[in-house]
């Protein structure tokens, strides 16, 4: 998975999905990055080889500084 981009509140992170994939592996691959790791689709492109690129986004979270106590 590439890099993901911060903005403003949201953190985004595009995902690639091969050609070949069927409808419901990928939405079964997107479901893990929610359930596991807060991620929501924001946007999907559909390619003319039947790849798909997608755009997740999460909430960002605070930083937690190591050793601060609060």
């Amino acid at each position: 998975m590439n890099e993901g981009v911060i903005d403003g509140d949201w953190e985004y992170r595009p995902l690639r999905l091969p050609p070949g994939i069927s409808r419901r592996t990928a939405a079964t691959q997107l479901a893990i990055h929610a359930e596991f790791a807060g991620w929501e689709l924001s946007r999907t492109l559909l390619y003319g080889d039947g790849s798909r690129k997608v755009w997740l986004r999460r909430k960002r979270q605070p930083s937690l500084v190591p050793g601060l106590i609060t």
